[in-house]
């Protein structure tokens, strides 16, 4: 276990004492009590459950300060300085740690570094030093990974805050506390119109906005929204009977010649029907939420003050409109929501009325929050430059379309989504069905727009088209005038790095400040990982940017942090990812089986035949366990791919950056594909896929509040290896994702792959392996045939971006 912090601010002594007195840890009157009367009742103040001294005395007594003397003892035995070993063993304690189960009393400052706790540097304390040291310690994460005052809040530090007639945030640390009544949230729903009628029937759509608010507000705090576009709020449909067959061909396709520019064409509108009249205006909503707020981060901010908004947008339930899967109007109706919060557009507070609501208790600054398709809703309304959006935690998100369900010419499924397309996931949000009478009326047109979008989507030729291009964000990068926080997993093949790299790439010459957090997950979130102060460090940068307070976040917080994959909760900076500038390694393809850094004066020409689809069939494997028997040297699909292998690595390195995959290549028909996969071979322990629960509920984010998971991602039973990053092609679009060219079998043709970027820690001992192969049984189409490869391993190389 470590406990990696990067989210703490370093203040000068006065700020400190200030900042201690604030939350009233620190009576008023400090400086004249002697050391110990202060030691007392600043740790009696740390059990707010006792309410007398006498039941503060016997909790002191529980903890164990030397091997003789309890906290209680040891206290009424000092004079005018507080010995540093004995202040470390109750500091531990505190957080939760256990003596001998976790460190021993004669060196608590060995265990601590270990862990990666912070300490007072000093063999004994006086009254600044111990202070000091106590500031620290409120700043230090515990065992569950939340701060020590984090975890006296839980247990109802801030009570007296919270009952104030004066309610207000406060700042600890540059951080926001949960000094807010959770059990008095203001819950409501209103109607946001938006400048769209997309489901034509002569409205404008209105979208159903879910309001969770702290209820100060109702006493005068104007507070900050964190707005989480979620398509999957109210719910999704079973779209497993439409999804789509992919055990078909790949056709070759027409030659066809667009240029880029052709392709980025502007949306066209119908006239839009007028703006409601406004029959009248209330600060009282009427119809109350009954739905959760759905996303633990925005929980654990609700209890520090900041308003929670779940809107689904257009073609979702209880909102007007279709859905229309990353398109400009899905963009738009994510935006309304924004405009309201910042006071420059209208909501009502029922369908029919017209009685008008403001979102008079909000600041009118907004951030947004969500994974995955929420995520990609946030990436698409920051490329608008919408006016009150201040900033983005875009987890998990898709950048461009295109790179979510094709890649290079082909149709590439989402890891475990094969069959699914740009038309099955508007079905699966197109919720308004579930409420019988609407569906009614909206039904048909619906199915009128999803013939639209399968001619649209193109799941013939694969190609980038006008209907990727206007779902392709990355070409409104200059819209951009709020601050981006990017999280991305560096294993995850549902949206895959590329829509992280790319935007990152974007991003970097942008004039606003941005933050990656690259994990080693596949498509989770990672706010409740033990290993790192991910939750600390949003507070920090929500506090600055939706609370203007000058913490310094921009500058605190390193511009990229990546966990490494070779230990367990190690987690590394630095000032830039996918740097084009970084060194590179290339490798030669010496032989069908062989990896060199030198270039041979000759190489052979291999072949793989690409008739596994039927044995697959047959053998009934998952996708994964294709690809594991796949990668074996003693397979059924040996005769399917290559496998290169490298010799013995020397020294480590991190490769960092996009690797290409340079050769020729031919094959016996009028069509094909090439799919590259990079792996690290070696018998080793690797981090399990997915994190592992380490204390269900173990993480409670405000005083009688919510309770999330304790998460780690920890290393698991010995494996020969583990995938490092993959790439696929269609060798119709060798020059790029939009032209297409002809294949004459037999007929070598050059091609450029540039695999998914990513970050990977490289050890000595291990070896790289390159697989190449056509059909990828997990994410492209499985046509049952026998088509054979010839690859030119004279005319091939591997790049490799790296940091040394």
């Amino acid at each position: 276990m470590k406990l990696n912090q990067f989210g703490r601010l370093t203040m000068p002594i006065p700020a400190q004492i200030t900042e201690l007195k604030r939350i009233q840890l620190l009576p008023a009157d400090f400086a004249d009590d002697s050391l110990s009367a202060l030691a007392t009742t600043i740790f009696s103040r740390f059990f707010p459950e006792a309410h007398s001294k006498t039941s503060q005395h016997e909790v002191l007594g529980q903890i164990q300060a030397t091997a003789k003397l309890d906290l209680a003892a040891y206290l009424s035995s000092i004079t005018t300085t507080i010995d540093q070993r004995t202040f470390y063993n109750v500091a531990l304690q505190l957080l939760g740690f256990e003596v001998e189960q976790d460190f021993k009393l004669n060196h608590p400052r060995r265990f601590m570094a270990s862990v990666k706790i912070p300490y007072i540097d000093q063999p004994t304390f006086n009254r600044d030093q111990f202070l000091e040291a106590i500031y620290l310690l409120l700043n230090t994460r515990s065992q569950t990974g939340l701060l020590l005052i984090d975890q006296l809040a839980n247990r109802g530090f801030f009570t007296d805050w919270q009952a104030t007639d004066q309610p207000n945030f406060l700042i600890f640390n540059g951080k926001t506390q949960p000094v807010f009544d959770t059990q008095a949230f203001i819950k409501e729903i209103v109607y946001v119109e938006s400048s769209l009628d997309t489901d034509l029937d002569g409205h404008r759509d209105l979208l159903e906005t879910t309001i969770f608010r702290p209820v100060e507000t109702n006493h005068g705090l104007k507070v900050p929204a964190l707005y989480t576009a979620s398509p999957y709020y109210k719910g999704i449909n079973n779209v497993d009977h439409d999804l789509h067959n992919v055990d078909g061909p790949i056709d070759a396709k027409e030659t066809s010649q667009p240029t880029l520019t052709a392709l980025k064409t502007t949306e066209t509108r119908s006239d839009l029907p007028a703006a409601r009249q406004v029959n009248g205006q209330t600060e009282t909503a009427e119809v109350t939420a009954t739905s959760d707020s759905s996303y633990s981060l925005n929980d654990y901010f609700l209890a520090r003050g900041f308003a929670t908004i779940y809107a689904g947008g257009i073609g979702t339930r209880g909102s007007d409109g279709v859905r229309t899967c990353g398109s400009p109007a899905e963009t738009e109706s994510t935006t309304a929501i924004i405009e309201w919060l910042a006071g420059n557009r209208r909501a009502f507070t029922n369908r029919t009325d017209q009685i008008e609501i403001k979102a008079w208790w909000c600041n009118h600054n907004v951030a947004m929050t969500g994974k995955s398709y929420l995520g990609t809703l946030a990436t698409a309304a920051a490329t608008t430059g919408v006016a009150g959006l201040k900033t983005i935690i875009s987890e998990a998100a898709i950048s461009s379309w295109y790179d979510y369900y094709r890649e290079n010419g082909l149709v590439v499924a989402p890891v475990d989504c094969q069959g699914e397309d740009a038309d099955v996931l508007a079905k699966l949000c197109q919720t308004r069905q579930k409420d019988a009478a609407d569906y009614a009326k909206s039904g048909a047109f619906f199915q009128q727009q999803m013939a639209d979008l399968q001619l649209g989507q193109d799941r013939i030729t694969g190609n980038y088209n006008a209907f990727w291009a206007e779902r392709n964000y990355r070409d409104n990068i200059e819209n951009v005038t709020c601050d981006v926080v990017i999280v991305h997993g560096l294993n995850d093949w549902n949206v895959k790095p590329q829509n992280a790299g790319a935007l990152w790439d974007a991003l970097r010459t942008r004039p606003v400040e941005k933050k990656v957090f690259l994990h080693q997950g596949p498509h989770v979130y990672m706010n409740n990982i033990q290993s790192i102060d991910f939750t600390d460090m949003m507070n920090l940068w929500l506090t600055n940017h939706l609370l203007d307070v000058d913490n310094q976040a921009a500058a605190i917080l390193p511009n990229v942090v990546i966990q490494d994959n070779a230990q367990e909760s190690t987690w590394q900076t630095q000032e830039d990812w996918l740097n084009p500038d970084n060194s590179q390694t290339t490798y030669y393809l010496n032989s069908p089986e062989t990896l060199s850094l030198t270039q041979p004066a000759k190489a052979p020409v291999a072949t793989f035949i690409d008739d596994g689809v039927a044995t697959f069939k047959t053998s009934h494997l998952s996708e994964h366990a294709w690809q594991d028997q796949l990668l074996q040297p003693q397979s059924a699909f040996a005769n399917n791919r290559l496998l290169l292998q490298s010799p013995a690595l020397t020294q480590a390195y991190r490769l960092d950056g996009r690797v290409q995959f340079n050769t020729k290549v031919a094959v016996n028909a009028n069509h094909g594909l090439l799919s590259v996969m990079l792996v690290d071979l070696g018998v080793f322990s690797r981090l399990n896929p997915q994190p592992t629960v380490i204390s269900a509920q173990g993480q409670q984010l405000g005083y009688r509040w919510q309770f999330n998971d304790l998460k780690e991602f920890k290393l698991g039973a010995l494996s020969d290896y583990q995938v490092i990053t993959k790439g696929h092609i269609n060798l119709q679009n060798r020059q790029n994702s939009y032209q297409t060219e002809t294949v004459t079998p037999g007929e070598f043709y050059p091609i450029t792959l540039d695999l998914q970027p990513t970050h990977y820690h490289l050890l000595p001992g291990h070896q790289l392996g390159l697989v190449v192969y056509a059909t990828d049984m997990g994410m492209t189409l499985r046509e049952e045939q026998a088509t054979q490869y010839r690859i030119d391993l004279s005319a091939s190389r591997l790049t490799i971006p790296n940091l040394n």
